[in-house]
């Protein structure tokens, strides 16, 4: 049977978005796909809608959200570009706010931190490594987490470590306190976000995921 709810993708064409909106559409859902130039979108699904714009653009994260009943974004960083992240997820916010929508699931980085963490010492040397390194985009995401926890909705934003391009199925492990490994198959992320539709377990929580 069809999921009877329409999905608002953020971030679709990604290395993690397009597994992601593959598996979305295995299992049924209708989806909405917010993309800069939806001409790069050859021949889209029935099932999905496309919609012109950018997450910078709140009057089309409005557009995007309409009949829409949750969000999920695997927004990456534009090369080139100021960090993205804490202004797009306010405009999510405030979105999801005018449309009603109450769950907010989207993927950040490992490197943000959470007053539960218990990091092992190698999850915080490639935390240390990519603020070092990235020190605007790690200190972006962390302002939005900051964001995230002063809001009302059901958010759940998920912390990765490498991305691995395989639909290999994998064991998924999950803490709330410490990255327990070194890689995520975007066939075992896909799965989890989507899982967490249903599954409230994390609202308002960032669990890190890996593969054992």
């Amino acid at each position: 049977m069809k999921p009877p709810i329409t999905i608002a993708v953020i971030g679709g064409t990604g290395k993690a978005g397009r597994y992601l909106v593959e598996e979305l559409l295995n299992q049924g859902y209708s989806l909405k796909l917010l993309l800069r130039d939806p001409q790069k979108y050859p021949n889209p699904s029935p099932s999905v809608e496309l919609v012109a714009g950018d997450v910078r653009e709140y009057k089309a994260l409005q557009t995007l959200m309409e009949g829409c009943q949750a969000v999920i974004s695997t927004l990456g960083q534009p090369a080139g570009e100021p960090s993205v992240f804490s202004q797009a997820t306010q405009n999510v916010l405030r979105a999801m706010e005018a449309q009603q929508i109450q769950r907010y699931i989207l993927i950040t980085g490992l490197t943000v931190d959470t007053p539960a963490d218990h990091k092992n010492p190698k999850t915080q040397a490639a935390t240390d490594w990519m603020k070092a390194h990235y020190p605007e985009t790690t200190s972006d995401k962390q302002v939005e987490y900051q964001i995230l926890t002063k809001s009302a909705l059901d958010w759940t934003l998920v912390r990765l470590p490498w991305i691995q391009l395989t639909d290999e199925p994998a064991e998924t492990r999950v803490s709330l306190e410490d990255c327990a490994g070194e890689q995520i198959s975007t066939a075992s992320l896909a799965r989890f976000l989507i899982a967490q539709l249903s599954d409230l377990t994390y609202v308002r929580q960032a669990p890190f995921i890996a593969n054992a």
